[in-house]
């Protein structure tokens, strides 16, 4: 008897996203999906060949009315030597002596206020209380926001991240993203012309000042990047945090591998961005027509990269349905690089800017939240199941402690 693979915008699916994934993999590897018109990938070798793309065949075109409507004309949208100049002009933030030197101490005081908050108190909600708080507030810190701003920020992500995942069109969720472009824009470009005139010692007058072969980004520019920043950079750190604290306390030993060898941390991430990815699919466009597993995909085609699939694929990792920070077929040396050997980052010239950020932040978040609970342990409630479709991740973490001196 044929088994249903239940459809991408059902409950069900929902509900166990990996049972419909080991499906698609065995039986249907290349689906046309109707609601999105676009076309369903889900085998490891498939999805990594159309993100490093290396014969030209996919193209981020997808992207103008996937993105642009809440972010306006992003770097994701760019390629050829537009995309690498613009790409230039941001990077060196994400990376090396910036980040260390300028942003680490950011990140260090931003996770250190959020924990003093509940230091004492022997409960947590690990995913209200920090882990969403945490990316955003560092991000507004090291552009120069005004943190007090949180909760717009907040709303604003919030509401694109659910515009970017509104795959059955619901109009009311398209009308929110699309205001929250307005919003931002009026809230930002202000701040952005201030800064040009006087720039300080923040992101926000760096990216308004860099300038690579006579290139500077325009305002236009530099507000649709914070805008990507704001939402890309909030979302995944936030489900990320969530989603290693969800899998270490499901899996007791690992926790106490981690508490008692702070350098397990990073594989803890790798293995989580793995094995339950903060975002689940991603598009791409196709520029002639392709041949991949299970047939044909025609030229100028929306495809459907998912990577909660590919990331489980038992043609490219052993026991891919179980959580081990230990397994030999997932580096976390390159983890956060371009070779990495998973998918959640993509992979190619639009590989994720951000990925060293958000290495450094949970890194950073997870030591501090176990020096602050060396005794950690789920409370009444604790309920580690993943919520979403196009991002995943808990919805809340209880959890008790013994209090410790800061």
């Amino acid at each position: 008897m044929t088994v249903r693979t239940p459809d991408i915008l059902s409950p069900e699916f929902e509900r166990d996203p990996y049972a419909a994934y080991r499906r698609m993999r065995h039986d249907t590897p290349l689906l046309w999906h109707e609601a999105t018109k676009s076309y369903l990938v889900s085998r490891y070798e498939d999805v990594e060949r159309v993100f490093k793309d290396k014969a030209g065949e996919f193209t981020t075109e997808n992207y103008d009315w996937q993105i642009e409507p809440v972010h306006g004309r992003t770097i994701l949208q760019l390629s050829g030597r537009e995309h690498a100049v613009r790409r230039a002009l941001v990077a060196p933030a994400f990376r090396g002596a910036d980040l260390r030197d300028k942003f680490l101490p950011v990140i260090e005081r931003n996770s250190r206020e959020l924990i003093d908050r509940f230091r004492g108190a022997g409960s947590v909600d690990l995913v209200a209380d920090y882990a969403t708080r945490f990316p955003v507030n560092v991000i507004a810190d090291m552009l120069g926001l005004d943190k007090s701003d949180y909760e717009r920020f907040h709303g604003w992500y919030t509401a694109v991240i659910a515009f970017l995942g509104n795959l059955s069109g619901d109009q009311d969720v398209a009308r929110a993203g699309e205001r929250t472009r307005v919003e931002f824009a009026e809230y930002m470009l202000p701040i952005i012309r201030e800064r040009r005139e006087a720039p300080g010692d923040d992101l926000l007058s760096t990216l308004c000042t860099a300038e690579v072969d006579g290139v500077r980004m325009s305002d236009e520019d530099v507000k649709a990047f914070c805008s990507l920043l704001l939402a890309a950079g909030g979302e995944t750190t936030d489900k990320a945090i969530a989603g290693i604290f969800a899998n270490l306390l499901s899996h007791p030993d690992q926790l106490a591998a981690v508490r008692a060898d702070r350098s397990l941390i990073p594989r803890a991430f790798a293995e989580t961005l793995r094995y339950t990815p903060p975002v689940h699919m991603i598009m791409r466009q196709s520029a002639v027509d392709v041949e991949l597993s299970g047939g044909t995909v025609p030229a100028g085609s929306t495809v459907t990269c998912l990577i909660g699939s590919a990331n489980r694929d038992e043609a490219r990792y052993r026991d891919p349905d179980v959580f081990d920070i230990f397994r030999e077929d997932l580096s976390a040396t390159n983890a956060f690089s371009a070779a990495a050997d998973h998918l959640a980052f993509a992979l190619g010239r639009h590989f994720c800017v951000g990925a060293l950020l958000a290495r450094s932040e949970v890194e950073t978040g997870v030591g501090q939240l176990l020096d602050a609970m060396p005794d950690l342990r789920p409370a009444d409630g604790f309920d580690p199941v993943e919520n979403g479709v196009f991002t995943r991740g808990p919805k809340s973490l209880p959890v008790l402690f013994t209090p410790v001196s800061g």
